[in-house]
């Protein structure tokens, strides 16, 4: 098998060519087609023009896949653009030139469901031989053949190549030619996938604060907030209100690929209500600069803009997740187990808080899913997920029941994280098409007991077609596990923006309409017992609330910021974004009301447990220790806390917890459903002989 160098060198041989070939400068209409793999097209994707915008913002993150007979080839996500510049370089053998090639823009949106953005077909009869050939490609929908959708500009030489050896021609079919600056892609989506998720070590960034950031609102301030990318991975900051100077305080954890590091591409925006957002500047962190296992403070100059960002930047090493075959199994090797079950023992509680345990998923096999080609068959592939790591296996080709016996393992950093297994159909020119899912908390893992699992729609509301077998081992430190459960959750770096939806906004409502009228109910109980309703139970209620303070405390400051004359789609921005926003409230209010109450009635088992024993703690704490000595510990400990650490993150211990509590709708969606007996293998042969 040939390295990249070698088909570098390939590339650059000096070219024979067939003596049958008209080379001065025709068309190939008139010639007489040549033999498989007899030509090679070069093509330079130079940039696009006034492409169709996808996304709400009104732009678009394009990309652009060539198809030339097998061979597909995609390009780099250029984002945010509707201009963008490419300047990228591909490769293609040519069987037959009576085959167009395939030209198709998508826009890059997260989750595998991306957005076809045009295509074009280049006919390859109408090149000149051995001569660069610009060409100018309109795009254009087959559904919509009346829409603009803009142009697409290459580059490509046709050339006359006698045969070559038949490992060169099988490495340059799979493989993406680029410029020096860009690195080689496979051709399958697993496979492009696969290795960029097998991560070295982690980057923590600490956003502290903006200093003398651009005014962009007519009242001389900004709504800033910031955005982080690095690689595919993305994070955005929260928005501070009417400041110049906003003090963020979040941190956000990006996993390293690369061993030398990489650039941190930095944005500065402020928020604008029903129109785009206004950009104030940029900056980048080069990280192969950065000494490892060592926090830097960088304060870094906006350009493009005004003002300054400051950050914590600490780049750590750490275990990485992996994969491998059934047969390579870390818990079976019981040297192996007995070095693990020692990692986490009880006896090593402050040894790397943040490692708390070990995960082993092993993926078997499914059965019975969705045909999603025309064949009736499908292309599956498994994505396994934890947090923010993110795995594949090979694909099945032409399989609805197929084999994977893949082994993952995972260091746990949260024992609440939740293990999401979804099946896509790889399909080569267009996205992977979403076959199923299921979610399963950590803590809801019975270990080395082979389960199957039905596999459900995306919202897990509901369940689809198929069963997958899976095989899941966790071993934790229960100690360190309960104290990581009082800081905050790790964020994940994408996630799907939220959209308005009828059905969603009646359902919050709903939830937050029986979360109110729990408390009013209270209220009337409470009342009842000052009406001596029941006499009995208001003497008890008259003994035990006797000595209670009840302090409230609510804050709700929003104003409408609107000066400026909005257009007609404007005002209908705001309009959504109002609903999205009171959606998002709704969910917010009636989440939190649904944790509390899954925290009494034992939803998640160690939740409460860890609730009744810190409960037990505070009160043997108040037996010893007077109140207002605990009190004031607390009051110095708060107002000292930005004298002894000036950068640290401010937090709720108590928000932190209940955050871990599901609420009602994740209950549902990470209940497990009974598989269909016609999934048992005897079943079926029952079903059969019958």
């Amino acid at each position: 098998m040939l390295d990249s160098c070698k088909l570098k060198s390939v590339c650059n041989l000096p070219l024979i060519y067939n003596k049958k070939i008209n080379t001065s400068g025709t068309s190939n209409a008139d010639v007489p087609l040549a033999d498989p793999g007899m030509y090679q097209l070069d093509i330079t994707l130079r940039r696009g023009q006034s492409l169709a915008a996808r996304d709400r913002g009104g732009t678009s993150d394009p990309y652009v896949k060539f198809k030339g007979g097998k061979e597909v080839f995609r390009s780099k996500i250029i984002y945010k653009n509707l201009n963008p510049v490419w300047e990228e370089k591909a490769c293609i053998l040519v069987e037959h030139l009576r085959e167009p090639l395939y030209v198709k823009v998508f826009d890059y949106d997260f989750g595998l469901q991306d957005d076809f953005m045009g295509s074009a077909f280049l006919d390859l009869t109408q090149l000149e031989v051995n001569r660069p050939t610009d060409v100018t490609l309109t795009l254009k929908d087959p559904h919509y053949p009346d829409h603009d959708l803009g142009i697409i500009l290459l580059s490509v030489v046709l050339t006359p190549k006698e045969g070559e050896h038949r490992d060169v021609t099988m490495l340059m079919r799979k493989s993406w030619k680029r410029s020096s600056k860009f690195q080689t892609q496979s051709l399958r989506l697993s496979d492009v996938h696969r290795k960029s998720h097998l991560w070295r070590g982690i980057v923590s960034i600490t956003l502290i604060e903006g200093r003398d950031l651009k005014a962009m609102d007519s009242n001389g301030l900004s709504d800033p907030y910031v955005k982080f990318r690095l690689g595919h991975q993305k994070y955005k900051s929260k928005i501070m209100p009417k400041t110049l100077n906003p003090q963020w305080r979040e941190q956000f954890d990006f996993h390293l690929y690369e061993e030398r590091g990489g650039i941190i591409d930095i944005t500065a925006w402020d928020k604008d209500a029903g129109k785009r957002d206004d950009f104030i500047g940029r900056c980048q962190v080069d990280l192969s600069a950065l000494s490892r296992e060592q926090t830097h403070k960088l304060e870094l100059q906006l350009q493009e803009g005004e003002g300054h960002l400051v950050l914590l930047v600490t780049l750590t090493a750490s275990a990485t997740v992996s994969i491998s075959d059934l047969s390579v199994n870390s818990l079976e090797d019981q040297k192996e187990r007995e070095e693990i079950l020692k990692r986490y023992s009880p006896l090593r509680i402050f040894h790397n808080l943040k490692d708390v345990g070990f995960l082993q998923v092993k993926v078997i096999r499914a059965e019975g899913l969705m045909a999603a080609d025309v064949t009736g068959k499908s292309d599956p592939f498994c994505v396994v997920e934890l947090n923010n790591d993110r795995l594949l296996t090979h694909t099945v080709y032409k399989n609805l029941n197929p084999e994977w016996n893949k082994v993952f393992t995972f260091n746990i950093k949260d024992i609440h994280s939740v293990l999401e297994v979804t099946v896509y159909d790889e399909d080569r020119d267009r996205s992977a098409d979403f076959l199923g899912k299921v979610a399963i908390p950590l803590l809801s893992i019975q270990n080395g007991e082979q389960k199957a699992y039905v596999l459900k729609n995306k919202q897990l509301t509901g369940p689809t077609k198929g069963v997958i077998y899976l095989e899941i081992d966790v071993i934790f430190n229960a100690v360190k596990a309960s104290l990581r459960t009082l800081i905050p959750k790790e964020q994940k770096y994408i996630e799907e923006e939220n959209r308005l939806s009828k059905q969603l906004l009646l359902r919050n409502f709903i939830r937050t309409k029986r979360c109110v009228m729990v408390l009013v109910n209270a209220a009337y109980y409470v009342n009842s017992c000052f009406d001596w309703d029941s006499p009995p139970r208001s003497l008890a209620a008259f003994v035990v609330v006797e000595d209670m303070l009840e302090d409230e405390e609510e804050e709700d400051d929003r104003d409408d910021k609107d000066s400026e004359k909005k257009g007609f789609m404007n005002k209908i921005y705001a309009i959504q974004e109002v609903c999205v926003s009171v959606q998002n409230i709704l969910d917010e209010v009636a989440s939190f009301g649904e944790r509390i109450k899954n925290t009494f009635n034992w939803t998640v088992p160690f939740l409460s447990w860890l609730a009744i024993v810190a409960l037990c703690v505070f009160m043997v704490i108040l037996y010893f220790i007077p109140l207002r000595y605990i009190v004031l510990a607390w009051g110095i400990n708060k107002f000292t806390k930005k004298l002894r650490c000036p950068y640290a993150i401010d937090n709720n211990e108590l928000l932190d917890f209940l955050s871990r509590v599901p609420s009602d709708v994740q209950v549902v969606q990470y209940q497990e459903l009974k598989p269909d007996p016609s999934h048992s293998p005897c079943k079926r042969k029952k079903n059969n002989l019958g």
